[in-house]
């Protein structure tokens, strides 16, 4: 039994070293490959029970890894949907079925219907903006939709929410209270104290200029008036073709210059043919300091096609449009597992949930355990050509050695046969 047991164990060694030969084939064969990582035979004795003083050969057993956990170097391209991850995590993608797998590989480029999709055909996936900022489902795949990218041509939101910051001067004096500007001139000239206007947006898109008028009407106290520019008089403004589209008033604390706590932070209004639309007032001041603008901002945009995409570093993915404007479409997700380097590997650089990986967690970059998202670069295979050819040599050897053991117990038995002649 002892030399058919040599012969076993040799042939268990070459069976072992060709194991690793095809890793080694394979790393090499994908050292260029975006988002590979490398595989590699580790080798675990097998010992056979021995007794009555003769000795059982056992042999050896392979169990192939893969350095999934180790990360590859970034390389950058010159292209925007070029995602690679700097840390811990994965990009959720699907098939064409709709089933969801993992992946490192992050070379992304729209197809025929604008999903990006990635040089094995997989899909990336994330959390759309139509429901407002998206929240990760963070043991799941619920809510996932493909992201895409040539959402229409052309894109119209009517403004809906604005903020407005100013200082009015509190050294002023009061206007006539029967010439203010909420009066629309019904007693002739109005008096007023400062002026702004804001562009808004329209159900269309069109732009709709609202002029503001703000008039100290006591102490402390401040009247606002919103109205449509085009119902202006022609060189005069007042009075206006119709009343104001909203009236508030504003109280300041004497001691702070800041809105007290029983004024209006706020005036709400309906766009002329458009949505209601509320401009947030809460940081305007009152200083004995000329009227100054800090900052006005008004969501909403005219029509205008989308002629580029940008990626944040927390995954945003952002439209750009032909005026500039940048608008939020997708969140890209993330998945990770407590052990990556357990994930079972699949054809098309992707991998999917393993016995021993731990289940699938899903979540944001930047938060938690997750790394950062790169955008215009790759990650690059995690193969070391030169270890790869040295353990090819060592493998090679081995091989061989084991071929001669082999041989040697071979030879012995027709030996042993020839004893008959």
């Amino acid at each position: 039994m002892s030399l058919y047991g040599m012969m076993r164990t040799g042939a268990s060694g070459m069976n072992a070293q060709a194991s690793r030969l095809g890793t080694v084939a394979d790393n090499i064969a994908n050292s260029n490959t975006t988002g590979y990582k490398k595989a590699s035979a580790e080798f675990s004795s097998l010992i056979l029970p021995s007794g009555n003083g003769s000795y059982n050969s056992g042999g050896v057993t392979t169990d192939v890894r893969y350095a999934v956990s180790q990360q590859g170097a970034l390389e950058f391209t010159s292209s925007g949907t070029d995602l690679a991850l700097d840390g811990d995590g994965f990009f959720i993608v699907t098939d064409a079925s709709g089933i969801p797998y993992l992946t490192r590989a992050g070379s992304f480029v729209p197809n025929g219907d604008g999903n990006l999709v990635n040089s094995a055909g997989y899909m990336l996936m994330g959390y759309d903006y139509t429901a407002g900022v998206p929240t990760p489902v963070v043991n799941g795949f619920d809510g996932l939709s493909a992201i895409n990218v040539g959402q229409g041509n052309l894109s119209a939101t009517p403004s809906t929410s604005g903020v407005f910051a100013a200082n009015l001067d509190e050294s002023v004096a009061a206007a006539d209270p029967l010439h203010l500007p909420s009066l629309n001139g019904i007693n002739g000239a109005t008096e007023y104290t400062s002026k702004s206007s804001l562009v808004v947006y329209d159900n269309l898109g069109g732009e709709v200029l609202l002029d503001f008028y703000y008039t100290k009407t006591a102490a402390n106290d401040w009247e606002v008036s919103v109205y449509n520019r085009a119902d202006a008089a022609p060189n005069t403004s007042f009075p206006y073709a119709n009343a104001a589209l909203a009236t508030t008033t504003l109280q300041f604390d004497p001691t702070t210059g800041r809105l007290d706590g029983g004024s209006m932070t706020d005036i709400s209004l309906t766009v002329p043919g458009g949505a209601a639309l509320t401009v947030d007032l809460s940081d305007m001041s009152q200083l004995s300091y000329n009227f100054t603008v800090r900052s006005a901002n008004v969501n909403g945009n005219s029509p205008s096609p989308i002629v580029g995409v940008e990626i944040s570093k927390d995954g945003t993915l952002y439209a750009q449009y032909e005026d500039g404007k940048l608008e939020p479409l997708f969140r890209v997700a993330l998945a990770n597992v407590q052990s990556p380097d357990q994930l079972r590997p699949l054809a098309g650089n992707v991998y999917a949930q393993g016995v021993d990986s731990g289940v699938i967690t899903t979540g944001f970059a930047g938060s938690g355990s997750f790394g950062s998202i790169v955008s215009g670069a790759l990650e690059s295979s995690n193969v070391d050509i030169a270890e790869e050819l040295t353990n090819m040599i060592a493998s090679q050897r081995s091989y061989t050695a084991n071929s001669k053991v082999f041989q040697t117990g071979s030879d012995l038995m027709d030996v042993l046969v020839n004893l008959k002649r």
